[in-house]
């Protein structure tokens, strides 16, 4: 054996010497890592499920809100001043036109949904709800009386299914006078059969007194009849 070497293998073994580094493969490092780290004790204090799902939602909102805040003329001032009137327009829509339930069913709305009964029949009916207080239904069968005055003085075509917007349409090309209070009386009955509103005693004696002065209205005769 040369010296050489005996000298190498006892320079080794001596207590001060440098041991050669342990290295570890990078994949199995990154293994071990991932382990240690999804430990529960690591994630004790991470937040929920939810509040991730609301820090995400927010922020998303935020990042809306300031790109439309930028491109509104004004910035933020403007765009509230957007919103105000949007939300402004669609309240007056739906004062005006009522709930989307009504402008769905007053197109198709039956105005005499069950059998054929007279006009002294419908008043009589009309006049028992309103001295019970029943206002709603007072109105829906003055409504009724007053067409079907129309069609038995030979003014409207007896039609099943006619709603009353089209009664009052037809009605007023032979009574011009009266054109404006049948839209309003049709109306009043499409609000309280389909829109979910509430008659009251005003609306049924506009409606009686209109019922009453139509009794005494010559009609305008036109056409091949007149």
């Amino acid at each position: 054996m040369s010296t050489g070497g005996l000298v190498t293998r006892a320079a080794a073994l001596l207590p001060g010497a440098e041991t050669p580094p342990v290295t570890t493969p990078r994949e199995a490092a990154r293994e071990a890592a991932e382990r240690e780290l999804s430990k529960p004790i690591y994630h004790e204090n991470d937040p929920s499920l939810v509040d991730r799902a609301l820090r995400a939602f927010f922020d998303w909102l935020d990042d809306l809100f300031g790109a439309a805040a930028g491109a509104t003329p004004g910035g933020a001032v403007g765009l509230v001043a957007v919103v105000l009137l949007v939300a402004l327009a669609a309240a007056a829509l739906w004062w005006r036109l009522g709930s989307p339930r009504r402008t769905l069913t007053t197109t198709t709305g039956r105005l005499f949904p069950d059998g054929v009964r007279s006009a002294d029949d419908h008043r009589a009916a009309a006049d028992a709800h309103a001295a019970a207080g029943r206002w709603t239904e007072a109105v829906q069968e003055r409504m009724r009386a007053l067409v079907r005055s129309l069609e038995e003085r030979t003014l409207l075509d007896p039609r099943p299914g006619r709603t009353a917007d089209e009664a009052a349409a037809e009605a007023a090309r032979s009574l011009p006078d009266h054109a404006e209070a049948l839209r309003a009386a049709a109306r009043a009955f499409d609000d309280v059969t389909y829109g979910g509103r509430t008659a009251d005693a005003d609306t049924y004696a506009r409606l009686r007194a209109l019922d009453l002065a139509l009794n005494h209205t010559k009609p305008l005769l036109t056409g091949p009849t007149a």
